[in-house]
């Protein structure tokens, strides 16, 4: 839907919102706003909000900290769960004082790869993800806990499925705000949940990913629940993933599908994968980009830690759904909902743009389950591994000239930083682990 000045300031009077939350994503995926007055609408419409970036993770230096909202106004949404004095949300992009693009705005980073997918001829990049997440009870002063609220296993129903409830409400506050959803039900896992949400061109599915995690969080917290995007909190179950469907236009065209194929797939379709593949290594500190996002890529657990692909077998990281025609698409399996969003989609794009620019051989299919294949079997099929943990995802980011370029000098360093100091935390910290495995035995 596309919003006017006007409408936005017709549907606040009408609609009784008293305060507008201008929002915007850091570099580590976290949704960040700042929240004004009514009064101060004219003035957000009109670009002239500024904040302080220098407060932002991996932002700027204090010295150098003004920074403008720009309000994209097709984001407009007010928010279902205020009765009186209600909340509205307006998505923003990061510009300078010289009103130049901020180059360390992960949405701006996504628009700059998609810029260049048009300079090629692609005029839109579709996604539809698909983020789990998990429901723990909280405890008597709201804070979470470590204990499931049901042991219900893959689309399982209530007595076992204790999160339904919660879930359907939260099925209806999207649909409410906007969203088509498509599927809602319980996962592998006890306690873990996917809502599935129609399929967006990549901006908007990148800000529906963030709407979609503030949603389910808020729900959850009305049903004395905390949901969580943590990729493995817990050890010996099914982690959560956030798979990403994706494919590229031309126009009304699927550049995606070819007819004559006989998978359905044109070259153009064939290359990006293969440059999906080619740089999946290099992609996994922005795909999976926590310490935990590592517990989930192991085997024996539906998680694609190997980098192959295949249209008919779950294991491998790039999976071929069945439909053709204007749906034909590739789903990329190894993302998890820790992800930036907008940085992710950025990657995933350029490394598919840079298949597709160079005519990148696609390997051939994995047909095998690729968890009962032996190391030897894996390395005589070229069936290289995901990176074992984020120090190996962070060195093999930094070799990456396509993530890097994807990136941007400011966006790489900053983030680097971040998740070096966030390795060295862990690294040095002594674990429960430790104790219970050392310290009677030395």
């Amino acid at each position: 839907m596309g919003y006017t000045k006007d409408d936005i300031k017709r549907i606040a009077k009408e609609q009784n919102v008293r305060f507008i939350r201008l929002q915007f994503t850091d570099l580590l995926g976290s949704i960040k706003n700042v929240e004004i007055p009514v009064s101060q609408l004219d003035k957000a419409l009109d670009n002239k909000m500024m904040f302080d970036g220098s407060s932002i993770e991996g932002y700027v230096r204090i010295e150098e900290s003004d920074m403008y909202l720009y309000p994209d106004l097709d984001t407009w949404v007010v928010f279902p769960w205020v009765a009186e004095d209600r909340v509205a949300r307006l998505i923003c992009d990061i510009y300078m004082p010289d009103g130049t693009p901020f180059a360390g705005d992960p949405r701006g980073i996504l628009k700059r790869v998609l810029k260049e997918a048009e300079e090629m001829g692609f005029t839109a990049m579709n996604v539809g993800p698909e983020p789990e997440f998990f429901l723990f009870k909280t405890d008597e002063r709201g804070e979470p806990t470590t204990e499931l609220n049901d042991q219900g296993g893959y689309f399982d129903l209530a007595p076992m499925d204790l999160g339904e409830n919660c879930r359907r409400e939260i099925v209806l506050t999207l649909e409410e705000m906007g969203f088509e959803i498509e599927a809602s039900h319980h996962e592998v896992a006890p306690g873990q949940h996917e809502i599935d949400f129609k399929y967006a061109d990549a901006i908007k599915a990148a800000d529906q990913i963030q709407t979609f995690k503030l949603v389910v969080k808020t729900v959850a917290r009305v049903h004395g629940l905390h949901a969580t995007f943590m990729p493995k909190p817990l050890f010996g179950v099914n982690g959560s993933g956030m798979h990403c469907h994706q494919s590229l236009f031309q126009g009304s065209k699927n550049a995606f599908y070819d007819e004559k194929d006989k998978l359905g797939l044109s070259e153009t379709a064939r290359y990006y994968m293969a440059g999906i593949l080619k740089h999946a290594r290099a992609m996994a500190a922005i795909t999976n980009p926590t310490i935990n996002s590592y517990k989930r890529l192991v085997p024996g657990y539906e998680a694609p830690c190997y980098v192959a692909w295949s249209a008919s077998n779950r294991s491998p990281m790039i999976r071929i759904p069945a439909s053709r025609g204007l749906s034909t698409r590739i789903e990329v399996r190894n993302p998890d909902p820790a992800a930036n969003p907008y940085l992710a989609l950025a990657v995933m794009l350029k490394a598919g743009l840079d298949g597709i620019r160079n005519q990148e051989p696609l390997p051939a299919p994995t047909d095998r389950n690729i968890y009962i294949m032996s190391e030897e079997e894996r390395i005589d099929a070229g069936i290289p591994s995901l990176p074992l943990d984020l120090k190996e995802a962070l060195d093999e980011m930094l070799r990456s000239d396509i993530v890097c370029e994807a990136l941007g000098d400011h966006a790489l360093a900053h983030f680097y930083e971040l998740k070096e100091i966030e390795w060295d935390m862990y690294r040095t910290q002594v674990h429960q682990w430790e104790r219970d495995q050392y310290l009677t035995h030395y």
